[in-house]
């Protein structure tokens, strides 16, 4: 009879944590692994090229093509241009 052993698997460069309301969800690939709560007032350090709102969602400030370069319009539907 085969028997299992408990072993602890080292993850802490495996968890995710995700914004909300007002607490950051851990995960461990899909699974959630637990919460931190942030305390009211609390300050997010950001790199520069980000930045929250006031339902601390976060937003990347990213530069894009803009809507009228010629070489970007004439594209089939499969991305071919």
């Amino acid at each position: 009879m085969m028997s299992l052993e408990r072993k602890r698997l080292e993850v802490t460069d495996r968890i995710v944590g995700k914004m909300a309301n007002g607490e950051i969800h851990l995960f461990l690939d899909q699974e959630k692994v637990g919460s931190i709560s942030l305390a009211e007032g609390s300050q997010i350090q950001l790199e520069h090229h980000f930045e929250t709102d006031e339902q601390q969602r976060i937003f990347q400030h990213v530069s894009t093509p803009g809507k009228d370069e010629p070489r970007y319009t004439d594209c089939d539907e499969g991305g071919w241009c």
